[in-house]
């Protein structure tokens, strides 16, 4: 049986851009949606249902339309001042997203080298601070691997997995866990856009990070 990583009364801060803020109102926990709906309130609901006696805190950080040049600039007060036991960290769509869908304006379009020095500064200021860290992959729900965007949000991908290994952090490959899903339906029944997913695409993202952290049913 897999054993469950994070402790008892343990805080999680879970930090990203819209895909993890998903509808989150006020500081991030809380009554009234305050984590929001997505994966986030997906892997709460889950930890405190099956979990119960852990009584572990989750905290949703996500802002809509952020790169990691927002995070950089929010890292203070929306990470170490939240001083989180665990660290969830998932960026990189709009990184690379604004480089298709703004063309040119160059000035928003974070590039793959300054896209991984930067997340690899933060995750730096960070890692000695805390028990432990979880790293999620960008993703692009498109199963043609070939498709320009899909193929620049792999390389997006190839970094976190990088620097999991140089921070000592839980890799959670969401685009593999995509892939699975995109052998058996179209990428309009899991995201309108192929990024923004529905319920299903965000139980996808939960169940990979959650299978990554230990979560157990406990049927055994």
């Amino acid at each position: 049986m897999p054993v469950m990583k994070i402790g008892k009364n343990e805080k999680l801060v879970m930090i990203g851009d819209s895909i993890t803020e998903c509808g989150r109102n006020g500081a991030g926990d809380g009554l009234f949606e305050a984590i929001g709906r997505g994966y986030v309130c997906k892997v709460d609901a889950l930890l405190s249902v099956v979990y119960p006696e852990l009584a572990i805190r989750v905290v949703n950080m996500g802002i809509s339309g952020n790169t990691v040049r927002d995070l950089r600039a929010r890292w203070q007060r929306d990470v170490l001042d939240q001083r989180p036991d665990w660290l969830s960290v998932m960026i990189g769509t709009n990184d690379v997203w604004r480089q298709f869908d703004l063309p040119r304006q160059a000035e928003q379009h974070v590039g793959p080298e300054e896209y991984e020095r930067t997340l690899d500064e933060l995750l730096g200021q960070v890692r000695p601070r805390i028990k432990g860290l979880v790293l999620i992959t960008p993703y692009f729900i498109e199963p043609n691997a070939h498709d320009a965007m899909r193929a620049r949000m792999d390389q997006y991908g190839q970094a976190v997995k990088h620097l999991a290994g140089r921070h000592n952090a839980i890799f959670v490959d969401v685009q593999a866990a995509f892939n699975g899903l995109l052998a058996h339906c179209h990428p309009a029944s899991i995201a309108w856009d192929r990024v923004h997913a529905n319920h299903i695409g965000h139980m996808a993202i939960a169940k990979a990070f959650l299978d990554a952290i230990g979560f157990s049913w406990r049927t055994a």
